[in-house]
């Protein structure tokens, strides 16, 4: 089990306030790193962090925006600073917004591209920096099915994220030579809450995914903390440029599944 042992580790995640990232981060502090965590405004970090340290982790917080470089760079030269490293990076900060591509202004459709992708781009490089000087460090980005799949409402959020598939693996491809692998996460269907109204019985949705994903259920957030922590060890060290789906087997399949 030593080489899913993150002690002495420290994991920064970008966005992890609440949902999948909060749940990836916890997997990580429970593997023993001590987490940094991101946001873009000050008060919802703040009660996030008090949420990580009432669970017993090592928390601290730092508010800028992802997409902003030059106050980015400022942010991981003090996170380096004060922690002395950053050994893992889990680039969880997104958006997504849900509109049809005919109405979608361009506007829109470019900052969602910039948060999803170019932020993920910037803190990749910022931090990967240190990483190729001590030979060492994960970075795991966090895509999607819709970086293979595209459904209603969502072209700007796809487009980032498939983008983002691609990033992943061209990264993993200029900076394995450092001992710097980089590799994906893409969620499938979770229960947060966010996804709540949609999850009642009777509701469309909630009947197509529970029908539509082979496990017959919604994923928990707590299901993608195996994978985080996979990718952030050791256990992970000859694994680079892979996207690993979490959703229960829904793209493992093209029809419903039976029911026998």
């Amino acid at each position: 089990m030593n080489l899913f042992d993150l002690k002495g580790k420290t994991a920064l995640v970008t966005g992890g306030i609440h949902g999948l990232g909060m749940a990836m981060a916890e997997g990580l502090a429970n593997a023993g790193a001590e987490l940094i965590i991101t946001n873009n405004t000050a008060e919802p970090l703040e009660t996030a962090i008090q949420q990580y340290k009432s669970k017993g982790y090592k928390a601290t917080g730092y508010v800028f925006d992802v997409t902003d470089e030059v106050e980015a760079e400022k942010q991981v030269e003090a996170m380096i600073s004060a922690h002395g490293k950053i050994d893992i990076l889990v680039n969880n900060a997104g958006i997504i917004m849900r509109v049809m591509a005919i109405d979608m202004k361009v506007e829109d459709f470019r900052k969602v591209i910039d948060v999803d992708l170019v932020g993920v781009f910037i803190m990749s490089k910022l931090v990967a920096r240190d990483m190729i000087a001590r030979k060492s460090g994960k970075i795991i980005n966090i895509c999607s099915m819709m970086s293979e799949l595209g459904r209603d409402n969502v072209s700007a959020y796809a487009s980032a994220k498939g983008g983002l598939k691609m990033l992943t693996k061209n990264l993993a491809t200029e900076w394995g030579r450092h001992n710097v692998q980089v590799n994906g996460i893409g969620p499938g269907y979770f229960a947060t809450s966010q996804t709540e109204p949609i999850r009642v019985d009777g509701h469309p949705f909630n009947e197509f995914i529970i029908g539509r994903t082979p496990a017959g259920r919604w994923g928990d957030p707590e299901d993608l903390a195996g994978t985080a922590v996979f990718l952030a060890s050791d256990a992970s060290n000859f694994v680079n440029g892979q996207i690993i789906y979490v959703d229960g087997g829904i793209l493992a399949t093209i029809g419903k599944p039976s029911n026998e």
